[in-house]
């Protein structure tokens, strides 16, 4: 098993993903013959659960593309059954505390970094896959190396302690929401703020000091070309819905213009 996006990351290269909250397997399929980087299946505000996100996760792996998935919160079983189906990487939202970043490490990966119980499901392609044939140690290796956790960075708590969370060993990287990020520090979509820049750098500072990656939902391509050149190489632009909309609209306004 390997995470091609992963391995982009590594060679320094930008990346640029979006989320799907309204997909299924046909509209996901389009994303993954796209120029997209990866894909967030968004399981907290969107309408999908375990089997549809199953189902859009083949869909990707198909086309050699990568899958992320937003879970709906940080309890074992979201976290696990997303693993155990294949995402590639899980963003976890609303996180507060050192405490329940550990509690995320533990869940999600295996020994020894954490406590993940073990079982060749669909991810390992219920133990046929190449990574499930290298036996218990090396297959545990392999999934703790390839399937990355991702806490986002949406809360006081999570910004207070940002530097802690980015070091702790397990965590992968850091995703931050800036539109809930922004509501918590009290200056709602303000992000021009001098405050809420401050919070940005000192994010990616923790970040780069750690050695991690960085990711940052940005509402539109001009707010990513922003956050791109601030050093913020994976901005997540947007999501199908949007793409679709704005589509829609254009085709209309060109056909009668």
């Amino acid at each position: 098993m390997k995470n091609l996006w992963k391995e982009k990351i590594l060679r320094g290269e930008r990346t640029v993903g979006m989320f799907v909250n309204t997909g299924n397997e046909s509209t996901i399929e389009v994303a993954a013959m796209s120029d997209m980087d990866y894909v967030i299946i968004d399981t907290e505000h969107g309408p999908f659960d375990v089997e549809s996100t199953a189902a859009m996760i083949r869909v990707m792996e198909l086309h050699q593309n990568t899958t992320l998935v937003r879970v709906k919160d940080s309890n074992r079983n979201s976290i696990l059954k997303m693993l155990d189906v294949g995402a590639k990487g899980l963003i976890i939202p609303q996180v507060h505390s050192v405490e329940q970043v550990k509690e995320i490490i533990a869940y999600g990966k295996y020994f020894p970094l954490g406590e993940r119980g073990f079982a060749f499901a669909r991810g390992a392609g219920y133990g046929h896959a190449d990574h499930a044939k290298l036996g218990m140690a090396g297959y545990m290796e392999t999934c703790n190396r390839e399937c990355l956790l991702i806490p986002q960075c949406e809360t006081l708590g999570a910004l207070e302690h940002i530097e802690t969370i980015a070091a702790m060993e397990g965590v992968d990287g850091i995703f931050i929401g800036p539109f809930d990020l922004s509501i918590a520090m009290g200056i709602p979509g303000q992000f021009d703020a001098p405050e809420f820049r401050a919070a940005l750098a000192r994010i990616k500072a923790a970040c780069d000091q750690a050695g991690k990656f960085c990711m940052v939902y940005c509402k539109n391509v001009d707010f990513a070309r922003e956050r791109l050149q601030e050093g913020f190489l994976h901005p997540t632009v947007s999501c199908d819905y949007t793409y679709y909309f704005n589509a829609l609209n254009k085709a209309v306004a060109e056909i009668l213009a």
